[in-house]
């Protein structure tokens, strides 16, 4: 007998999940379409840590491009060549 009292009982998780799922399934179509896609949509957006990256990435090419045509396209002026005058 005691086995059968032990059945009948449910567990406090057991009770909450079947709440919600009943509070899930009372949702209406459109709403749970909705909220499908909003999830979906919060998977697949790009975060800032990538966009960040992205631009850092975009920033030493730049930096790196102009200091070695800074470095190739800056010649030595000779101090003791004179300017040619008119």
């Amino acid at each position: 007998m005691g086995r059968k009292d032990a059945s009948t009982v449910k567990l406090p998780v057991e009770q909450y999940r079947k709440q919600i799922g009943k509070q899930d399934y009372k949702k209406t179509k459109p709403i749970l379409r909705a909220t499908k896609l909003k999830a979906e949509a919060k998977k697949t957006a790009i975060g800032i840590k990538e966009v960040g990256l992205v631009l850092a990435a975009i920033l030493v090419l730049l930096l790196a491009f102009y200091a070695f045509f800074y470095l190739r396209l800056s010649t030595d002026v000779d101090p003791d060549l004179e300017p040619d005058e008119d």
